[in-house]
């Protein structure tokens, strides 16, 4: 058996994920079930793995299932606040944190990182700290240019 070949291998495989662990710093699901099967099918037969080591790695790959799960979850509550939130701003004043843009809210995008608010005068502000919101300011009532619609008699 050559024995060379094997560890070459194994030196050009933990290079990659060495760089790919790099890369991301954390393992997908993916990633664990691959690294789950390649212990199993590289298991020394002499000396196969405890019944509680496998176990142990059951359990924990229960827990990412169920932490995907959650995270899956979260995201959509997340999503669903920020659509209720875009809704209730429409109709709104708004003015930027620097006090450099302002107008009525006519449309608002949701948007991976939050909810973006499209102005009556065409600017795009990002919903986060330091936004004022406010009612929409009453319109003054019409000039009264002639009599009450009442006539009066002398």
């Amino acid at each position: 058996m050559d024995v060379a070949s094997i560890l070459n291998t194994t030196k050009t495989t933990q290079t990659t994920e060495t760089k790919e662990a790099a890369a991301t710093p954390t393992l997908d699901y993916n990633a664990f079930l691959h690294l789950l099967i390649a212990q199993m099918r590289n298991q020394d037969p002499m000396e196969p793995m405890k019944s509680s080591d496998y176990v142990a790695q059951l359990a924990t790959f229960s827990q990412v299932e169920k932490t995907m799960q959650t995270n899956d979850r979260i995201a959509s509550l997340l999503n669903t606040n920020n659509l209720q939130l875009a809704e209730s701003l429409v109709g709104k004043m708004v003015i930027s944190d620097e006090n450099s843009t302002g107008g009525v809210v006519v449309a608002a995008k949701v948007m991976p990182n939050g909810v973006m608010v499209l102005l009556d005068n065409g600017a795009e502000i990002m919903v986060g700290p330091g936004l004022i919101i406010g009612e929409k300011a009453a319109e003054p009532p019409a000039a009264d240019t002639g009599g009450s619609g009442e006539e009066t008699t002398t």
